[in-house]
């Protein structure tokens, strides 16, 4: 099996070759990813058969993971679409905010979504959202789902009660109440920064959303457009669904009184991302007067159909992502980094060469927490708040940066009608500018508690 720099430079051959593969030859993004996947582990000197396993195992847990998800959410979609709830919810949103700050409205709008909810759960209920959004303002689909994903993933890495952070404060003992405040606070700068980069960057790709149905088919067919309160509810739902879930989970762990027995359960159960989104699946249908056939079988239909392509993609790049897993990049980036001596900054890199390689941010922040939690003296993090700044810096790094090995990468890619090439520019190079806005406002702020303290 490959070792080191090879192993490295494998790594790079494999990102290039997918960017070239569906930028410049026009593969389809699925069999490109499956290539990838194969011809790396053969390279990498995995036996053939368990190569074989790692794909199809990688390609199923991914699934397994998100799929009903991404398949509930893209029946809300085509429901609100159908219905005229996406133009109900794009004028609302419009209409409070206006068109000049509709991208701080939806960076803010994931940021705190993604507190209770995954990133990637969080883009795909609110993708009809953007949607509509870019139907209904001159904004590129590709400006408002830059502007969303990049509020979600900001705080999916830096507040509990995102698994990542809450696992990280564990292991490096760090206070997890001053994490989340630390957290939040990191947080709203680098919200905005991915607002401005929407707004600076995305917005020189346009992707045209067409419309498939307009108002004038709805009113024909139902009489009137639905409500606010009608249109907003198959994605508010969901949302409250999913954080009462995390509640009834969080807190039970250091104060087991909080909820207990079958109602922790019944929690647990309906806060499960994919109950919770069949449930506002099925309160998307009360946006139309009255229910028909139509309705479970022609629009249901087609919201399957239209999540094909998306479930083919993420299944694939989770199995580019199991064949990285299985080599040892994890050791060598580890080796390599984990002894800079450079504070924060080490940190940083360790947890960004980790996210770059491995894909999966949860995955970095966990490994970069086992690897400095030893070093944090040695590193100037010792007390309460060096391993507070330590936890925010491994956040910072499990952002940067997000590509093909990442499933996040495709949802946001699919969901939004990008070109492979578009998405690296729009998004991946965002995550980059992101992670480094991150850990320069992270030093800034450790450097005034110190200075304070």
């Amino acid at each position: 099996m490959l070792q080191g720099y090879a192993l490295l430079a494998l790594l790079l051959l494999a990102v290039a070759f997918i960017v070239v593969a569906t930028a410049r030859l026009e593969l389809h993004a699925f069999l490109t990813l499956l290539v990838a996947a194969y011809g790396t582990a053969l390279l990498g000197g995995i036996d053939p058969a368990r190569a074989a396993t790692l794909v199809t195992d990688g390609f199923g847990g991914t699934l397994g993971y998100i799929g009903i998800v991404i398949l509930a959410g893209t029946i809300i979609g085509t429901i609100l679409e159908k219905s005229g709830g996406a133009i109900v919810i794009a004028e609302t949103v419009l209409g409070l905010f206006g068109e000049d700050l509709t991208t701080e409205a939806l960076a803010a709008t994931g940021g705190l979504v993604s507190i209770p909810v995954f990133c990637d759960s969080g883009f795909v209920i609110l993708s009809g959202l953007n949607r509509a959004i870019a139907e209904r303002s001159s904004l590129s689909l590709a400006t408002v789902a830059v502007a969303l994903a990049g509020g979600l993933y900001t705080t999916h890495v830096f507040v509990p009660p995102t698994p990542g952070p809450i696992a990280a404060a564990g292991i490096l003992h760090a206070p997890i109440g001053l994490v989340m405040l630390a957290g939040i606070v990191v947080s709203i700068p680098v919200i905005f920064a991915a607002a401005k980069w929407a707004d600076r960057v995305a917005s020189n790709y346009e992707i045209d959303p067409a419309p498939e149905t307009t108002v004038e088919e709805i009113e024909a067919e139902y009489g009137h457009l639905p409500s606010p309160a009608a249109a907003f509810a198959p994605l508010v739902v969901p949302i409250v669904l999913i954080a009462v879930g995390s509640v009834a989970t969080y807190p039970s762990a250091e104060d087991p009184a909080f909820v207990t027995g079958q109602l922790q359960s019944a929690l647990q159960f309906v806060g499960d991302p994919s109950v919770a989104l069949i449930i506002g699946a099925f309160v998307g249908f009360a946006t139309v007067p009255t229910y028909t056939d139509e309705m479970s079988s022609e629009w249901v239909s087609e919201g399957l159909t239209n999540a094909a392509v998306i479930l083919a993609v993420t299944g694939a790049g989770g199995a580019f992502g199991s064949v990285l897993g299985a080599l040892p990049l994890r050791d060598f980036v580890g080796n390599a980094l984990g002894g800079l001596g450079l504070g924060l900054i080490a940190v940083f890199v360790l947890a960004a060469a980790l996210k770059t390689t491995l894909g999966s941010s949860t995955v970095s922040i966990l490994t970069t927490a086992g690897i400095v939690a030893p070093l944090l003296p040695n590193l100037g993090l010792a007390g309460t708040w060096g391993s507070v700044f330590a936890v925010l810096a491994i956040g910072a790094g499990s952002m940067t940066v997000s590509h093909a090995n990442d499933s996040y990468f495709w949802i946001i890619t699919e969901f939004s009608d990008m070109e492979t090439a578009t998405a690296y520019q729009a998004w991946t190079l965002a995550t980059l500018a992101l992670g480094i806005v991150s850990i320069v406002w992270i030093v800034i702020l450790k450097n005034i508690v110190v200075a304070v303290a």
